[in-house]
């Protein structure tokens, strides 16, 4: 099976918006507009295979709007360039998550320590129950 390369983002379908960052900085904070936020309607993308994209909102369901619609913001640093960097990478991180089908699950069989620890369980929980009865019959 061959790997899958890494899954690029859909430039063309990505969208910006920039705001006014919190934290410290000083009047250049108060007036410049580095905080960048992505917005990418992954519900309708057709950027992304089919599988990838079942698999992309599965993983992330809790990030999407209601509409399919992923937000990432970033506002880490103070130029609004690195901001976008940010997203980006944030986005890359996450389809590379998804990229590859998950391995099949291999069913496994109880090894047979836990079967009979499980059946020694059994056996005294009987017993339990069985003295219970003989008081019973007494009273």
């Amino acid at each position: 099976m061959a790997a899958r390369e890494a899954i690029e983002p859909p430039f063309d379908e990505l969208r910006f918006t920039f705001a006014r960052s919190g934290g410290p900085g000083g009047q250049n904070v108060q007036k410049v507009e580095s905080k960048a936020v992505l917005r990418w309607d992954a519900a309708r993308s057709r950027a992304l295979p089919r599988d990838v994209r079942a698999r992309f909102l599965a993983r992330f369901a809790r990030r999407l709007t209601a509409e399919g619609e992923l937000v990432l913001a970033s506002q880490r640093h103070r130029e609004r360039e690195r901001n976008v960097a940010d997203c980006i990478a944030k986005l890359r991180a996450m389809l590379a998550q998804v990229a590859a089908p998950p391995k099949p699950r291999r069913p496994t069989q109880p090894t047979r320590a836990s079967r009979e620890r499980r059946l020694a369980e059994k056996r005294a929980a009987s017993r339990r129950k069985a003295e219970r009865r003989r008081r019973g019959d007494d009273a």
